[in-house]
C-alpha cells in the first residue's frame, strides 16, 4: 500500500509544470464556483462599515499622536 502511495507521488512531483500549472487554475475555478458571493446591498454596507471603523481609528491615532507631542514638547521643550 505505501508503494502505491510513494508511487502517486512520484507521478506528481514528476508531471509536466504546464499540467501542474492547468490543474491549479482548473481547482481554483471550481473553489470560486463554490463561493457565496454578497449581493450588491451587502458590498456597499461592509464597505462603508470598514470605512467608518478605519476613520475612527484614524482619529484615535491622531489624538494619541498629538498628545505624546504635546507631552514630549513640555517636558523637552522646543
Amino acid at each position: 500500500m505505501t508503494d502505491k502511495l510513494a508511487n502517486a507521488t512520484l507521478d506528481g512531483a514528476r508531471q509536466n509544470p504546464f499540467v501542474r500549472a492547468r490543474d491549479f487554475i482548473r481547482d481554483v475555478i471550481s473553489e470560486l464556483k463554490k463561493v457565496v458571493w454578497p449581493t450588491q446591498r451587502q458590498l456597499i454596507n461592509y464597505t462603508i462599515i470598514v470605512l467608518v471603523f478605519v476613520v475612527i481609528v484614524a482619529l484615535i491615532i491622531a489624538a494619541l499622536d498629538f498628545t505624546f507631542t504635546q507631552i514630549t514638547l513640555r517636558i523637552f521643550g522646543n
